[in-house]
């Protein structure tokens, strides 16, 4: 049987995705592609969870810190929570002594590694989407437009993402019950109480926060959220810089 993880899912969702972005394709394509490429993913997520039941050493409980700058911080901070809880991670939100936003993550490797493909994208096509939306504000008006805009672009990714990763768990569900060894529902839940105890005790006293918003533009930005590439798509730099509008 094999004991070490095998990136090939991972390697055909980059794959998938430069087909998405390349010349001449497309919008049906594309979209058909990057619908691939997330189901593609969460398949890699059910896998290394399977894997890892059999084979702890291959698939470990980790953690990791994001420092998140400004502008943007806190939408930054509720994007990046919402992809990681939908990827079967726990965050802790931090203070800093500079301006902007630390969040620490809690998970399995595997699912670590998914959440930050999946934020590093996802800011890009944030930015870029955010770039070319035409602002009915000014002023003050216009930061509240862009930030409850950009919520809810977050809030439609991270259903979409959520959606996926269940998809995935009931089809893995009714395959595994044809065959031995743990339930994919048990492994889950032994992972989820791991993942759990990590941030717990890390943490031992947190409280819940919330994230409002005054401007008017959340529903497009959850419009455009539909849209998303949300299979880990190529990082251009360049677009990020929309973010600091």
């Amino acid at each position: 049987m094999r004991t070490q993880p095998s990136t090939d899912l991972l390697d055909r969702v980059r794959k998938l995705l430069a087909k998405a972005e390349a010349d001449g394709v497309t919008q049906h394509e594309a979209e058909a592609l990057t619908a691939k490429a997330a189901e593609l993913m969460a398949r890699y997520g059910i896998d290394r969870a399977l894997l890892g039941a059999l084979h702890p050493e291959t698939d470990a409980p980790a953690d990791q810190v994001f420092d998140l700058d400004n502008p943007w911080a806190a939408v930054k901070a509720h994007l990046l929570a919402g992809l990681a809880s939908a990827l079967r991670c726990q965050c802790i939100l931090l203070s800093r002594p500079d301006p902007g936003s630390r969040v620490h993550v809690f998970g399995y490797q595997s699912d670590l590694e998914r959440a930050d493909i999946l934020f590093t994208s996802l800011l890009v096509q944030m930015a870029r989407a955010l770039a070319a939306q035409p602002v009915p504000a000014f002023g003050g008006g216009a930061k509240a437009w862009r930030r409850s805009w950009m919520l809810g672009y977050a809030s439609a990714v991270v259903g979409r993402v959520r959606a996926a990763e269940e998809a995935a768990v009931a089809d893995a569900s009714a395959s595994g019950a044809r065959q031995s060894g743990p339930s994919t529902a048990l492994v889950l839940a032994d992972r989820a109480m791991t993942v759990r105890r990590h941030a717990e005790k890390a943490y031992p006293r947190t409280r819940k926060t919330r994230v409002t918003y005054s401007g008017n533009g959340y529903q497009a930005g959850y419009r455009e959220g539909q849209k998303a590439d949300i299979g880990g798509a190529k990082v251009r730099s360049r677009s990020a810089a929309a973010l600091g509008r």
